[in-house]
């Protein structure tokens, strides 16, 4: 016999007040910050609160006062390292702003942007971060005209009252090649995937313009999705052969950390003396000294902070929100061998 559990009904302000003697303004007084109540009254009502349990539901004042909290991050991906990383600092920040986070998981593509997006409204959120993937012209403006805020996290796109935060993806790529220009290599694979976002064309884009410029030999590959799978698969493919290349540059950390693994373990290449490997992203794994690659550092808390100034801002009749682009610091590590020149020095 399955046993039925009753649910104690739900303690509201009006009952705080029968149990204090007081008004239920003065509750609402009581538990509104700055609000003027006296000592006597706040004790009864603190008191009568405690032992029924009462707690305020700031979900529901919000909305009376059409403001939820709410700050909705949207995100794919979220169990890869850069993406884990951003969570928690967004997450962390909006708390410390007595914000409520809202992780909405999505593939990444407009469809299921648009459709997180609409959950959004919903919700009423007052603003969401994108973190992946691009939203339709269309639902953009439904979230504008709604109220909402929204920031694009390595967008390319601008759209007017919308934020833009970005990484400086093209510098970084152009000084990524120089990087490996002055280390001496020659022939460089530019490791990539299919996911086609916009952050990963452009640096991809980026250093194979600027290899160019310096003379250099490119070998675009794309395995797969961004992943360490991705990197190693790459690795066996562009490696296997004689005419080899003598470095590659990963356009994010995941696709180096298995390319390094797969080029020393399956194909006994020693890092850096026989091939150089440069990432993008600075992930925490990055840095073990299993692998000690030299790296693009995307500055988390920096890029947390330009949001947080973007979902604080009002657009409201000050046209355009303005972008903010964020410098990729070149951290250098053991991935990529001593300049000819300088050994010689």
């Amino acid at each position: 016999m399955t046993a039925v559990v009753r649910r104690k009904p739900t303690v509201n302000a009006q009952k705080v007040a029968e149990k204090a003697g007081v008004s239920r303004s003065a509750v609402s007084r009581t538990f509104t910050d700055g609000a003027s109540v006296s000592p006597e009254t706040r004790d009864k009502v603190l008191r009568a609160a405690a032992a029924l349990g009462y707690h305020v539901n700031h979900l529901a004042r919000g909305l009376i006062r059409n403001e939820s909290g709410i700050v909705c991050l949207i995100a794919s991906g979220i169990g890869t390292p850069l993406q884990a990383a951003m969570l928690d600092g967004l997450t962390l920040a909006l708390q410390d702003a007595g914000r409520i986070a809202m992780v909405l998981n999505c593939a990444g593509d407009p469809v299921s942007v648009e459709h997180a997006l609409r959950m959004t409204l919903n919700y009423r959120a007052e603003a969401s971060v994108i973190l992946s993937g691009s939203p339709p012209a269309s639902i953009v403006t439904t979230c504008l005209d709604n109220g909402q805020r929204l920031v694009l996290l390595n967008r390319s796109e601008q759209i007017e009252g919308v934020g833009t935060v970005s990484i400086d993806n093209e510098g970084a790529a152009r000084d990524a090649a120089a990087m490996l220009a002055r280390a001496g290599c020659r022939r460089i694979a530019v490791v990539s995937s299919t996911a086609g976002t916009a952050s990963l064309v452009a640096r991809e884009e980026a250093f194979i313009r600027e290899a160019t410029k310096l003379g250099l030999e490119t070998l675009p590959h794309r395995a797969g999705p961004t992943s360490y799978a991705s990197g190693a698969a790459s690795a066996r493919a562009l490696l296997a052969g004689a005419d080899r290349p003598d470095a590659a540059f990963c356009v994010t950390d995941l696709l180096a950390l298995g390319f390094m693994d797969a080029a020393r373990h399956d194909l006994g290449l020693r890092i850096p003396e026989a091939f150089s490997v440069v990432g993008f992203d600075d992930i925490e794994q990055a840095g073990w000294a299993s692998y000690e690659l030299t790296t693009f550092r995307q500055p988390v808390s920096e890029l947390v902070s330009c949001i947080m100034g973007q979902i604080g801002s009002s657009t409201e009749g000050v046209g355009p929100v303005p972008s903010r682009l964020v410098k990729a610091e070149p951290i250098w590590r053991r991935s990529v061998r001593v300049s000819p020149a300088l050994k010689d020095a």
